[in-house]
């Protein structure tokens, strides 16, 4: 095959191995947008350090499975290395064999698609492992398969598209240099867009920039790390949503304190502001997943919690608003006779269009310091299983709460709205 030109980005996800700065580097992570030419830089460098680098030593390719592995690398392998060498595939033992500057190596294919993957690559010795779309395999194969990768000198290739949120497992150990793992791993992280692939016409790029918005265009054109097929609230954007912490003027609004009550699972509940124009911003938050703890509060636990939360601002709570099923915490926040309480209206898919509408509408704002509600929106997602319209009972705790506000304390500022 004949290349044109390589962007800068390609040429080092191609040769890091080999630059001086980078080349002590134990992994490579490359992550991003759609035809960012990524997959191509990946798969050629692969083979150039594995091949100058070792002899008679086995590897393994990985995809979320083989016959993805083999469309989405093995066959167009074939074209980006013609020229260069000729590999030699035995398609129904899935490997292939490359001979090269005198050397000869085998790479076994392997599809990572669930748990029970792991146990496919037990036993092997590799001297290195590219990952083609890392994001979409269970953590447990990856894991079992970086076991076995202890030749001296081995080094790890991961390629992909975002796949989820910046709560994906991967993205938390390899990427977050933050708040994840991936400070205390040797590894170079290139994040690529279609600006680094020089071989995309413009008119495709513009095509690829038309096609999608909102969270759409986050994920697929900039190749940023949200959640997009099944989201619920495609409309969040962290841009224009979350919003620095205010202090509210109690002259001009009310306050509502929302919760979703949980024995087992967590309890969320979210401190609002709402404007007497009807806007909304949940001002602050209480997020305890006992389970995770391995702590379980009582009523009474929780119910102190809600009066920190609410603190110099108890005597405003015009009423606190509760999952109407919680009839013990519902009696708790009752009997000490301090705050009213409500109970929520529970309609699911009326809250969920409602919320839906008011975040459209610029009408509802996260202040910052509510990291769960946050993250939440980030994960809540529609059940495709499920006959009809149901959402996935995980990551819904705060969503809960704020359907239960937005149903129950929003409903004259939706009617208003809607006449």
């Amino acid at each position: 095959m004949i290349y044109s030109s390589f962007s800068p980005k390609q040429l080092q996800a191609m040769l890091w191995w080999s630059l001086p700065e980078t080349k002590k580097c134990d992994a490579i992570v490359c992550d991003g947008s759609v035809r960012s030419g990524k997959t191509m830089a990946m798969s050629v460098g692969f083979m150039l350090w594995s091949m100058k680098t070792f002899d008679k030593k086995d590897f393994a390719l990985c995809g979320k499975t083989i016959a993805s592995l083999k469309r989405n690398v093995v066959e167009p392998f074939k074209n980006w290395i013609e020229g260069i060498v000729k590999p030699k595939i035995n398609y129904s033992q899935n490997y292939m064999e490359i001979k090269w500057l005198g050397h000869k190596n085998r790479y076994y294919f392997f599809g990572g698609k669930d748990e029970s993957s792991a146990s496919l690559i037990q036993g092997m010795t590799l001297a290195g492992i590219l990952f083609d779309e890392v994001a979409l395999m269970p953590q447990s194969f990856v894991n079992q398969a970086l076991a076995r990768c202890s030749v001296t000198g081995s080094k790890i290739w991961f390629n992909c598209n975002p796949n989820g949120s910046e709560e994906h497992w991967f993205y938390k150990e390899w990427i977050d240099e933050v708040n994840g793992k991936a400070k205390d791993k040797n590894r170079l992280h290139l994040h690529f867009t279609m600006d680094d692939n020089f071989s995309l016409a413009d008119d495709i790029r513009q095509r690829y920039e038309r096609m999608y918005s909102g969270v759409f265009y986050e994920r697929y054109v900039l190749g940023m790390w949200v959640l997009a097929e099944g989201l619920i609230y495609p409309m969040f954007q962290k841009k224009v949503h979350v919003i620095p912490d205010i202090v509210p003027d109690r002259n001009k609004g009310e306050f509502y304190i929302s919760c979703d009550y949980g024995t087992k699972n967590p309890t969320s509940a979210g401190l609002w502001y709402l404007s007497y124009d009807g806007y909304a911003t949940r001002i602050k938050e209480y997020y305890y997943d006992g389970r995770n703890k391995q702590q379980p509060r009582t009523d009474e636990e929780h119910y102190q919690a809600l009066l920190d939360l609410a603190g110099d601002l108890l005597p405003y709570i015009r009423a606190v608003i509760v999952d109407p099923s919680a009839a013990s915490f519902i009696e708790c926040i009752r009997r000490h006779g301090k705050m009213r309480v409500w109970k929520a209206d529970n309609s699911v898919l009326d809250g969920i269009r409602d919320t839906s509408t008011l975040l459209q509408l610029g009408r509802l704002h996260i202040c910052e310091c509510c990291k769960d509600v946050i993250r939440e929106f980030g994960l809540y997602r529609w059940d495709e299983d499920a006959i009809n319209d149901k959402p996935i009972k995980e990551n819904d705790h705060a969503m809960d709460d704020t359907r239960y506000f937005v149903r129950t304390a929003m409903y004259k500022t939706l009617m208003r709205i809607r006449r």
